[in-house]
């Protein structure tokens, strides 16, 4: 019986051990490191005033210059934040169900992608250059003169111009599995109708 009881143990700490190691390889990615699983949390204490407050965001000087971006969401940008301080993100992200919007995740952009990484493991992403309209629209375009004063189909009236962007998003409240710092989240299919 004692000998059942050992081949049975050593079976189940042998499965144990292989648990999560059938983790899909695309959404196997880098977690920040102990640094930087305390800088995250900052981060979500800094922002937690905004996690279910559109208002208090927009109280706070963000903006909204997008709408919903599919598996990323629509994105507020607090133009006198600059440079990266993960308690001060520059650009919230959110999703919205009816009138509640929640926050999902927060954002730098850069010109060229930085030579050291702002956090261990960061991954990036791109935005094209483009034209943006006070209502959230936008319109690609190649240079600022070709940005009209009003938005052709909303009727808009013109923000902003920016070149090409490197992204970096990090999904500090809303789960992810291609990871924290991936640029789109499959989890937000059911907020793209919205």
């Amino acid at each position: 019986m004692r000998r059942y009881a050992v081949s049975v143990l050593a079976l189940f700490l042998a499965a144990a051990a292989g648990w999560g190691s059938g983790v899909p390889a695309s959404y196997a990615q880098p977690r920040p490191d102990q640094d930087g699983t305390a800088k995250m949390a900052a981060a979500r204490l800094a922002t937690a005033k905004y996690a279910t407050d559109l208002a208090r965001a927009k109280a706070d000087g963000y903006t909204i210059i997008s709408p919903m971006i599919p598996n990323m969401g629509y994105h507020f940008l607090n133009p006198k934040i600059q440079g990266f301080d993960i308690t001060k993100p520059p650009i919230l992200v959110y999703v919205r169900k009816g009138d509640d919007w929640q926050l999902v995740a927060i954002e730098w952009v850069y010109p060229k992608k930085p030579a050291a990484p702002p956090l261990q493991g960061a991954t990036y992403g791109s935005f094209g250059a483009a034209c943006h309209y006070k209502d959230g629209s936008f319109v690609p375009a190649y240079t600022d003169s070709m940005c009209v004063k009003v938005h052709p189909k909303t009727g808009a009236e013109f923000a902003f111009w920016h070149p090409p962007l490197v992204t970096f998003h990090v999904w500090l409240w809303y789960p992810n599995p291609r990871g924290v710092f991936g640029e789109y989240n499959p989890l937000l299919t059911p907020f793209n109708e919205e």
